[in-house]
């Protein structure tokens, strides 16, 4: 469970960023549960890059948001 931690770390704290940014951090800190559902599931399927984690979770977020 550390190792998944480690590797979420970065691309959490960059996607949380970017949601800063673009003014959706309400929206992230609502999501993030399921973003670290989603990234987990990434990893265990053999994903383990910094940026296709973070591309991967802003995706899932941009989904994520636009369901009412």
């Amino acid at each position: 469970m550390t190792i998944h931690n480690e590797i979420l770390d970065r691309p959490i704290k960059r996607i949380r960023e970017t949601c800063e940014l673009a003014g959706a951090a309400e929206k992230f800190d609502y999501a993030l549960v399921e973003l670290q559902a989603f990234l987990e599931e990434e990893i265990a399927a053999g994903y383990t890059g910094e940026t296709r984690l973070t591309y991967d979770g802003l995706r899932f977020l941009r989904q994520a948001f636009s369901r009412p």
